[in-house]
């Protein structure tokens, strides 16, 4: 008997990750008038370009309960054992529809064991999570450890990112159209983070301009790792590579680590939109 990860789209682990560690990932997806996507799907670049095209903000949609039910059945008819970590409750009914799916495979297969965690995040705030739970179980470990594993990074990770326009922010009902005008007028720029204790975006600061956004991200980095120690940092970006690198350079300058770039898709990337830049990492302590 075996233990299966799993996950959702929006930790964005790559698929060499996922092939290495045997970790699946069900899709949510991303929906304009005219058509629809699963975010495993989707090209990136087609999508971001059609929002800039075409000025329309598409709407997500979770993955529906028979398509988790499908998952965990595929994995439970090998005699496998489930450990699942998804989005954020609070962000979405993901982790909702999948305690449901879990009683009616159960049913089905009662001997499996089934454990579902809610990450209180999203990107690889969650990602992490995932990726510590497979290594432990590529490395022999149980379902127990495992779940301990996610926690661990769960009670550590932090997420912090600044947006390039407030646009997205607006036409998404998240700030109102007289505080984007002023916003942009000024050259305002929010740090944004993940509230880990309600599992939901909020603003932190706001500053002027986005270097000064990433000055002040970087000092609220330095002051986590002189106070706690650091174990993993990796950078997210939404169609900015080159924001992304020059971050990297900064980040592997200053604590001689590797640090890894992941671009953010779709369902979270709609909320702030192109340009937007950040990093996630984990201490020790």
């Amino acid at each position: 008997m075996a233990i299966r990860v799993v996950s959702d789209s929006t930790s964005y682990i790559d698929q060499a990750t996922r092939k290495e560690l045997n970790i699946d990932l069900i899709p949510l997806s991303v929906n304009f008038p005219d058509e629809s996507f699963l975010e495993t799907e989707v090209d990136y670049d087609y999508f971001y370009n059609k929002v800039e095209q075409t000025g329309i903000i598409p709407t997500s949609s979770q993955p529906s309960l028979g398509d988790i039910i499908e998952k965990f059945r595929e994995i439970a008819a090998r005699g496998d054992d489930i450990l699942a970590i998804f989005i954020s409750s609070a962000m979405s009914g993901t982790y909702e529809t999948a305690l449901k799916a879990r009683e009616k495979v159960l049913q089905e297969f009662p001997q499996v064991h089934i454990d579902i965690m809610d990450s209180y995040t999203n990107c690889m705030a969650l990602g992490m999570q995932v990726i510590a739970a497979a290594r432990e179980i590529k490395n022999g470990a149980g379902l127990n450890t495992a779940l301990q594993a996610a926690q661990y990074v769960r009670d550590r990770v932090r997420f912090y990112f600044v947006p390039e326009t407030l646009k997205y922010l607006k036409k998404g009902g998240r700030i109102g159209t007289a505080s984007a005008l002023l916003g942009t007028i000024l050259n305002i720029r929010p740090i944004l983070t993940v509230d880990m204790k309600i599992g939901m975006t909020h603003l932190l600061e706001k500053t002027r301009g986005t270097s000064a956004a990433i000055k002040r991200m970087l000092k609220l980095l330095e002051d986590d790792r002189n106070k706690y120690g650091l174990k993993e940092i990796l950078i997210h970006h939404i169609n900015a590579p080159e924001k992304a690198e020059n971050l990297r350079k900064i980040l592997m300058e200053r604590y001689d680590m590797s640090v890894d770039i992941c671009s953010i898709g779709p369902v979270i990337g709609l909320h702030t939109g192109l340009g937007t830049v950040g990093f996630v990492y984990y201490t020790e302590k």
